[in-house]
């Protein structure tokens, strides 16, 4: 008889997890294991900030999947852009661009999300988000373009526009990403003595009331503070009407002549998720406490696309798409395919949220681990120590602490390295997003091609 063959979408933290408990405890010949990822590497998301800013190497957050495998899984290179429950098939995109059918008894749906967006005049086109490799290392070569072109301008109105950014998202990842940089651009400063520091004018808005909510009241008030007092300019209850390649508008009113605008306002998660024709919940796929999608044999979902049920609270609330849940949820995903297999009894997904640490640069952090609220030296110590420990790889972890310590000792050298090219790429570009089927094409493929098994 053929082995099972278990598909897992999605190399994030979810899907990379569930591929290492199922390495370690499958047993030999028991089932097939394929990965679908367009890139064979793990990316650690939270230190995106860090690699705009020149702190981190990009390849230091690009955990590499083959030397950290134990080579049982099959790499596929591509994306999923479909799926048809009941063919039970995967039509995946490879890198070349064929559309392939891949069958499947397991699928693990682990697809991660996509930069939020709204129907805001010229925002996908003008914004750059904060979600893949490609855009952190984007964001900082036009970043600091920008001051190599200010500074070589004659015009004062051109040079104040290139000198004022706005990033769009009160968020943890809009709130590091504004701090990272605004350190980058006035370290950088130092080395352009025909610009004026007090023009580099860094703007972050949100519409929400407060910044990170999810830290409290007391941690929330100490972040805003840090950043004011770095100079940023914090508007809360503001967001975007029109975005224009020289100039944003505020909601308020304001128009702000501007080059850069990065956007991290939400997350939405993958289209994948559209292509199934099953139940969501604000866009996630609706998942039982054990992470099944009902209606849908051997799919299961996790991570950012999945509304799992959060047994620790209960009266409907469901899990924070954050790493820390994602890693845990895919060791139970891959426990309740071994009890499928084995004709076990699956387990309910439970873990309570063990807090949050946010990384503002230099010696500026603000963390709640297990509900003791830190700031200071303290904070940025149980924030790097986090991070640095969460890394899959010795190698991955020794790449980042010598970072850090280079950084620290020796600072940036402010070069741009030619990913930004004379055309910019939209979020469409970056993300992929317009790559995905429809329903109805994803079934008129998988009857019309072979599948692949």
């Amino acid at each position: 008889m053929a082995r099972p063959r278990i598909l897992v979408v999605g190399a994030g933290f979810a899907g990379v997890e569930c591929v290492r408990r199922l390495e370690r405890t499958l047993a030999p010949g028991e089932a097939e294991v394929c990965l679908v990822t367009p890139f064979s590497y793990q990316l650690y998301l939270p230190l995106l900030p860090q690699v705009a800013a020149g702190v981190l190497t990009p390849q230091s957050v690009a955990v590499s999947l083959r030397r950290s495998s134990k080579h049982r899984t099959r790499i596929l290179p591509g994306g999923a852009v479909g799926v048809d429950p009941k063919a039970k098939v995967c039509v995946v995109r490879d890198i070349t661009g064929e559309l392939v059918n891949e069958a499947y008894d397991y699928l693990v749906l682990t697809p991660g999300s996509i930069t939020r967006t709204f129907d805001i005049p010229g925002l996908v086109d003008n914004a750059r988000g904060m979600k893949t490799l490609a855009e952190a290392a984007y964001i900082r070569d036009h970043v600091i373009a920008q001051l190599d072109l200010a500074d070589a301008s004659q015009d004062e109105a051109e040079r104040a526009s290139r000198l004022q950014f706005v990033v769009v998202g009160g968020g943890y990842a809009g709130t590091e990403t504004a701090a990272c940089l605004q350190r980058l651009t006035m370290n950088a400063a130092k080395r352009y003595p025909r610009l004026d520091p007090k023009l580099i004018k860094w703007h972050l808005i949100d519409i929400a009331p407060k910044l990170m909510p999810e830290l409290g009241d007391k941690l929330g008030r100490s972040a805003l503070e840090i950043l004011r007092k770095r100079g940023i300019e914090v508007s809360l209850g503001v967001s975007v009407a029109k975005a224009a390649p020289e100039e944003v508008t505020f909601t308020d009113g304001r128009v702000l002549p501007c080059r850069t605008l990065i956007w991290t306002a939400g997350v939405a998660a993958s289209p994948l998720i559209a292509t199934l024709d099953a139940e969501t919940a604000r866009g996630r796929l609706v998942v039982t406490p054990e992470l099944n999608v009902p209606g849908a044999d051997g799919v299961f979902a996790l991570g950012d696309a999945a509304a799992v049920p959060d047994l620790t609270k209960g009266d409907d609330a469901v899990c924070p798409p954050t790493a820390q849940h994602a890693q845990r949820q895919g060791r139970t995903i891959a426990e309740n395919i071994l009890a499928s297999l084995r004709h076990g009894q699956l387990t309910p997904y439970k873990h309570k949220d063990l807090g949050l640490v946010v990384d503002l640069g230099g010696a500026d952090a603000v963390s709640k681990p297990l509900g003791i609220e830190l700031r200071g030296l303290p904070a940025q110590a149980v924030a790097r120590g986090y991070h640095w420990s969460a890394l899959r790889t010795n190698v991955a972890k020794t790449r980042v602490l010598t970072n850090w310590m280079l950084n620290a000792v020796a600072g940036d050298d402010f070069v741009r390295t030619g990913f930004q090219a004379q055309k910019a790429a939209t979020l469409h570009d970056f993300e992929y997003t317009n790559s995905y089927l429809t329903p109805e094409q994803v079934r008129e493929h998988t009857a019309s091609l072979a599948v692949r098994s």
